[in-house]
This record gives C-alpha cells, sequence and structure tokens, in this order.
C-alpha cells in the first residue's frame, strides 16, 4: 500500500475551533510576555488579542471556524513548499555523500555485489538461532 498526501484541504481534518483559540491564546500571550525577559514592558495590544482569543474559545468557539480553516490551509501550503525543500536537503547532504564514500570504500552493507564463486547467498548463523517452532504463536 502506498501513502497517499492529500491534494485538496477538505480532506484534512483540522483541529476543533475552541483548540484553535486556545493555541492562538496562548501564543499571543507569550508575545505579550516575552518582552519581560529582557527588562521591556508588557505589550498590551497582544494581551488584548490573547484576551479575545481566549474568550471567542471559551464562549463561542464557532466564531473561529473561518480563521481556524484559513490557518489550516495556510498550513498545507507551508507543507506543500517546506517539506520537498527539507527533504532534498536532507536527501543530498546526508545520504548522497554517505553513498559515496561507502562506495568509495568498496562497501556493500545489502550485499548486492554479484560473485559468480559463491554456491549461495545464504548467510550462516552461529548459533544457528531460535528453533523453528519456537514462532507458531507469535501472536
Amino acid at each position: 500500500m502506498h501513502e497517499h498526501t492529500p491534494r485538496h484541504t477538505s480532506q484534512i481534518q483540522s483541529s476543533t475551533d475552541r483548540s484553535f483559540g486556545f493555541v492562538f491564546a496562548t501564543v499571543f500571550l507569550i508575545i505579550a510576555l516575552y518582552p519581560l525577559l529582557h527588562a521591556a514592558g508588557i505589550r498590551i495590544w497582544a494581551v488584548a488579542v490573547s484576551g479575545v482569543f481566549l474568550l471567542l474559545a471559551a464562549l463561542v468557539p464557532q466564531v473561529l471556524a473561518p480563521a481556524n480553516r484559513l490557518w489550516t490551509k495556510f498550513g498545507m501550503l507551508l507543507h506543500n513548499i517546506v517539506s520537498p525543500i527539507a527533504l532534498g536537503i536532507l536527501f543530498f547532504l546526508v545520504v548522497t555523500p554517505t553513498a559515496l564514500l561507502m562506495k568509495l570504500f568498496g562497501k556493500d552493507p545489502l550485499r548486492l555485489r554479484f560473485d559468480p564463486a559463491v554456491d549461495s547467498y545464504w548467510i550462516k548463523r552461529d548459533p544457528p538461532g531460535p528453533a523453528a517452532d519456537s514462532l507458531k504463536n507469535q501472536f
């Protein structure tokens, strides 16, 4: 079975409107209180926005539904842009150099190299491992 990433945001299940409101209330509260770490004043506007999100989330979370949907669509847009870039960077900066170094030093960890001199590619185990009848009731 192949993993499939949905292309339409209608197939994506977003968070509840209430949790969306609480998260944004927390984020704006952190923004409001952050200057205290540098001996500066509290950002009053961020406290107000945090309070509005908190009240809306607690009393009428359905009002936050359009913002929640918009935020989910923005997250999917970021996913479609950042994920391929991050995976490409990871592949070309980690996997490719590792493979080139292994090829340079003649390593073949999967033993894929053809060897016409061997009778079998089976790897002998010493000790031979568990008895065959011990694997009957695995679950």
